[in-house]
């Protein structure tokens, strides 16, 4: 990019779009004015230091400066958050998403993959461990890319295999990618101090509650795979645990990441983590909206939320600054960020190799659905479609 380019983005106000994750919240701050957007560039490589996936040396380097054409970026979560360095304990991830956005970087669409999707994992030697390829569930995938393992090397070739998957399994290879760790969105949720959504199903916690004099607890035990919750006492007295009633409600960080942890224990909530998926794509959305309501245009205000962000996220930026992410998706608006359902939010059973377990497949209209995301054709297949977009 030229000199003269990089003064004309920068004196221009549409660098009102910071990215506070890649995919995960591509936000508008309204009347960012010079200064702020000094701010940001001087901050955000500290905050959110940019990590790679590992290379193919047969492959082709490509340099991105102008951000153009339909892109894809993969979010997942990890259902701990291990120690690699002390116990080099395994982690699979208990949410992938795949944001989808479309060529004229005016509308994005959150496609969850199942966790227990079947797939071919692929070849891969992460140098500790050597993985044949085999199949398994895809969560399984970040696995067996980081086994033996620790801190960013086991993230770095866990992320690798993953998104090898993806391709191998969708055709579809990710522009850029972050691990979640729904934990320090606390930090991101303390900068934004709530968070508005529709809840559209009662939800009841098995995590978060309180005694009937007040004091906070768990509400109730469980397994160590986290069923068969049975009721919790403390001091005799029964723990009440927290609710979420159908409708428009605003959380603080607590409620609103122990919102989207639930899944199918207790009923009515009835649908598993196609149910925990939703919420959390949910989430994902009214941080954003949130984030642009509140105006954060602020230079006393932005550095601790790059900072938060940085914790919250392993953002895999694959030679393509942050800014200039920014800059490319500076269309697009929180309010047109779509959520869609994969399998009709249902458990699609098939039949699996020994020893995988119960594992699903994808019903015709969700292979057609992510078809659509390949081809940049997913305005299409929802208008044909329309009950795969969540309602609420």
């Amino acid at each position: 990019m030229s000199n003269q380019s990089r003064e004309k983005r920068r004196k221009s106000p549409l660098w009102a779009k910071i990215v506070l994750t890649l995919g995960v919240v591509l936000m508008v701050v309204g009347g960012s004015t010079f200064a702020v957007a000094k701010v940001a560039e001087s901050k955000v490589k500290d905050a959110i230091p940019d990590h790679q996936l590992v290379v193919d040396p047969t492959a082709t380097a490509e340099k991105h400066v102008d951000i153009k054409g339909a892109k894809n970026i993969l979010l997942a979560s990890l259902d701990t958050r291990p120690s690699w360095s002390k116990t080099h304990k395994a982690s699979h991830t208990d949410s992938i998403i795949l944001l989808h956005i479309t060529a004229d970087h005016k509308r994005a669409y959150m496609l969850s993959i199942p966790r227990d999707l079947l797939v071919d994992i692929p070849k891969y030697d992460n140098g500790k461990y050597k993985n044949n390829e085999h199949q398994d569930k895809i969560n399984a995938a970040f696995t067996f890319g980081s086994l033996g393992l620790d801190g960013d090397a086991a993230i770095t070739h866990g992320m690798t295999l993953l998104t090898k998957t993806i391709k191998q399994k969708f055709g579809i290879t990710p522009d850029a990618m972050a691990v979640v760790n729904y934990d320090g969105f606390k930090d991101i949720l303390a900068q934004i101090k709530k968070v508005c959504m529709y809840v559209d199903e009662n939800v009841t916690s098995i995590h978060v509650g309180r005694t009937k004099s007040g004091k906070p607890a768990v509400p109730f035990t469980t397994t160590a795979a986290g069923t068969n919750p049975r009721p919790n006492y403390v001091d005799g007295e029964k723990v009440i645990p927290n609710t979420y009633k159908i409708g428009n409600r605003c959380f603080n960080p607590i409620e609103a990441l122990d919102f989207a942890r639930q899944r199918d224990f207790l009923k009515p909530l009835n649908d598993g983590d196609y149910g925990r998926q939703r919420h959390q794509q949910q989430l994902l959305k009214a941080i954003m909206k949130t984030t642009v309501s509140q105006g954060l245009n602020s230079p006393a205000k932005l550095p601790g939320l790059l900072t938060a962000v940085g914790k919250a996220m392993t953002v895999f930026q694959e030679g393509i600054p942050l800014t200039d992410w920014a800059f490319g998706m500076k269309g697009l608006n929180p309010d047109n960020i779509i959520t869609l359902k994969t399998n009709a939010g249902k458990f699609h059973a098939v039949e699996s190799a020994p020893g995988v377990g119960s594992a699903e497949g994808l019903d015709a209209d969700s292979v057609a659905m992510f078809e659509a995301a390949k081809k940049d054709a997913l305005e299409s297949f929802v208008l044909t479609h329309p009950d795969f977009v969540p309602k609420g």
